[in-house]
């Protein structure tokens, strides 16, 4: 069965795109953008465990 590893980060509107780009050559997937519970974005992010 695959595990699962997990991330989650705030996103800065001013640049989203190098961030997503930036997880993606790591290898993570996006899984959901949310609203944080303080205001802004978070995105959660997860790959398979090596």
């Amino acid at each position: 069965m695959q595990k699962w590893e997990y991330l989650t980060t705030p996103l800065m509107i001013h640049n989203t795109t190098a961030i997503l780009n930036n997880f993606g050559a790591q290898g993570w997937e996006l899984v959901q953008i949310m609203s944080g519970p303080e205001g802004g974005l978070v995105a959660y992010f997860k790959r398979p465990q090596a």
